[in-house]
């Protein structure tokens, strides 16, 4: 693992080193998308972020949403690998999804980015391989286990991670890590390492964000779905920003939501807020019985296959998941409906637009 990260030690200098234009208020866990032989599909990739770079210039890749969990070191490489230069051609932020059940695991992976970010950039200095790649953070969750483990061992197994020195994205799922870390936990790890930059919860209880226990600098990112308007500090919430899955389908409509609330429009943003909220409580309703992948992946690649292929999506081949099945035509039949009901069906998809 190279040794020479060059990276500030206190979160402030780190944070504007990192982020000189201050933390996107809005994020996406990219989805990918593969072909028949299971690869991932670089055009429809691409395709993808254009989609969603006019409006979201945040992304982690991969995330649970990217299936980071089922793919194996190399695939998630290769997810990183297609990105990048995406991001470095728009000007967009990454972080590098470490989505591992273990300390060891997270440290095999990381130690595989840090060769491959520092090989493309051609340096041994972590900062700088990091900057030519507009990486901005490594994501970490809790470990992963059958039986839900003590705060202190929780701590013990992140620590080492945060000794390295490398900016940290910490990411509440006990959805996927049958763990839960406390506010008391998540706290005391960003008062120890000032290397903790971005809190992001997805388990929809929002405990650490609601004590008020973080310290300042910590930029809180909510990834449960719902709701979006109330959560936002702009509206008097408790979060500065999203990390959601479902901006790969609504990223104009959230940002619209984020823009509303800056501007004190109130109404509207809470009128734009509860559609999409109704349209992502279907399309996570409506993959209930999909027996591959997650709930996150599999609405959101229902809702992100109409937005791709607009009255024609149920025309259209339906894509892939991780596990080589496909997502079922009813399936996209009740998220359309959906779409329709919410207002949000587009006429025409955006790999219809192009060219």
């Amino acid at each position: 693992m190279p040794a020479d990260h060059n990276f500030p030690t206190d979160r402030t200098k780190l944070a504007r080193l990192l982020f000189p234009a201050g933390v996107p208020m809005l994020w996406s866990p990219t989805l990918v998308f593969y072909d028949e032989a299971g690869r991932i599909d670089r055009d429809r990739q691409l395709a993808h972020l254009a989609f969603m770079a006019p409006h979201v210039k945040g992304y982690l890749v991969p995330g649970s949403t990217g299936d980071a969990w089922e793919m194996d070191d190399a695939e998630a490489l290769t997810a990183l690998e297609v990105a990048i230069p995406f991001a470095v051609q728009h000007g967009l932020d990454l972080l590098v999804g470490v989505l591992r059940p273990t300390t060891d695991a997270m440290h095999a992976l990381i130690d595989k980015v840090l060769h491959y970010l520092c090989r493309r950039a051609g340096t041994h200095s972590v900062a700088d391989a990091f900057a030519a790649s507009h990486v901005r953070g490594l994501t970490i969750a809790a470990p992963t286990t059958d039986t839900p483990l003590s705060q202190d061992a929780i701590g013990a197994a992140l620590a080492p991670v945060f000794e390295l020195g490398l900016p940290i994205a910490l990411y509440q799922l006990p959805q996927v890590t049958g763990n839960t870390m406390t506010p008391e936990l998540v706290a005391g790890l960003a008062e120890r390492f000032p290397n903790l930059l971005l809190f992001k919860d997805s388990s929809g209880r929002d405990e650490v964000a609601l004590s008020g226990r973080m310290p300042a600098g910590v930029t809180l990112l909510r990834g449960a779905e719902g709701d979006y308007a109330q959560w936002s500090k702009a509206h008097g919430g408790v979060y500065d920003g999203f990390l959601l899955s479902s901006a790969n389908a609504f990223p104009a409509q959230l940002a619209t939501v984020l823009e509303h609330l800056q501007h004190g429009r109130i109404a509207e943003a809470e009128r734009c807020s509860a559609a999409i909220s109704a349209a992502v409580a279907d399309a996570f309703a409506a993959v209930v019985e999909v027996r591959q992948g997650n709930a996150f992946t599999n609405a959101n690649k229902a809702l992100a296959h109409i937005m791709a292929y607009g009255r024609d999506a149920l025309e259209a081949p339906p894509p892939r998941l991780y596990a080589g099945g496909h997502l079922p035509h009813s399936t996209l039949k009740t998220v359309m409906e959906s779409l329709t009901r919410n207002g949000l069906l587009p006429g025409r998809g955006y790999l219809e637009n192009r060219g």
